[in-house]
């Protein structure tokens, strides 16, 4: 994870503990695990905040392309995702190749695989 989005995303988490106890406990336990790096440290096939994350829903069979981004700036009609809905929080950190089970809301768990990982582009 990147150093200088933990905090943020920690503050985020507890922030919503209350109101959103599963999504905050996800995100709190992503963020524990994680390893901080610097931004330029970060391999490009891990999810970060603004990556765009191709993934497999194993249970249908579909397909999705989203980016990862913080709730104010999220938008599901322009393909962008909260990093505080299940599974924005359960992608986090995640790399090409490798799955999660994310609980649905039916509370179902449904097992997700990342395909693609795409990084922003860097302003010059």
């Amino acid at each position: 994870m990147i150093d200088s989005e933990a905090e943020s995303l920690s503050n985020l988490a507890m922030a919503v503990e209350d109101r959103l106890p599963q999504v905050s406990a996800m995100l709190l336990g992503e963020i524990t695990r994680a390893v901080l790096h610097k931004t330029d440290r970060i391999p490009p096939d891990v999810i970060t905040m603004h990556a765009r994350a191709s993934f497999l829903d194993e249970a249908s069979g579909r397909e999705y392309s989203y980016e990862l981004v913080y709730p104010k700036d999220a938008d599901i009609a322009e393909y962008r995702i909260s990093v505080l809905t299940l599974v924005g929080a359960g992608l986090i950190g995640l790399r090409e190749g490798q799955s999660i089970l994310w609980p649905d809301r039916d509370g179902r768990e449904r097992k997700l695989s990342i395909l693609k990982v795409q990084q922003p582009a860097k302003a010059e």
